[in-house]
């Protein structure tokens, strides 16, 4: 199971946080300037929070629903508990976070760029692929989660299956 999510973790968010903007901003010879100084502690902290909900996302997945965040080997139960009661999508809102802190801390526009273009993909992704697939997967359950748990925005109080 390490071994699944040492690849999960490289394929997924390790390309879209590290190796896509290095790679664009190495093209554009990018060139680093701190950020005002409560925007780089701004971004600290997100990121922090970013990666912990990451890992406690992830820890979810591999304990509870007994998978990764990866097609290839996706949870086979359904999580519904941690933050997963709160809103349907905990794991992408972590990337969103740790890629708002990268802005930040790198200072970039470019970097913001490349949020706003994973964010726009995954607004068409969930609804139209992952949603339908959950839903072939666990079937009502799924369906009464997601009349309950909104996708983006989190509630403010947890579900609870009852």
């Amino acid at each position: 199971m390490i071994l699944e999510w040492v690849k999960t973790i490289i394929i997924l968010p390790c390309n879209v946080l590290v190796t896509i903007p290095a790679l664009v901003l190495y093209f554009m010879d990018y060139t680093w300037q701190p950020n005002h100084f409560s925007l780089m502690i701004l971004g600290s902290v997100l990121f922090i929070l970013g990666l912990s909900l990451a890992s406690w996302t992830m820890w979810l997945f591999a304990h509870r629903g007994k998978g990764t965040a990866a097609p290839w080997n996706p949870p086979k139960k359904l999580v519904v508990e941690g933050p997963y009661a709160y809103v349907r999508n905990p794991m992408i809102a972590s990337v969103f976070m740790m890629q708002i802190a990268e802005t930040l801390l790198l200072n970039s526009w470019v970097v913001f760029g490349l949020f706003g273009l994973f964010l726009l993909s995954n607004m068409f992704y969930f609804p139209f692929f992952e949603e339908k697939d959950l839903e072939k997967r666990f079937g009502n359950d799924y369906r009464i989660y997601k009349r309950n748990v909104p996708r983006w925005i989190p509630r403010l109080t947890p579900w609870k299956i009852h």
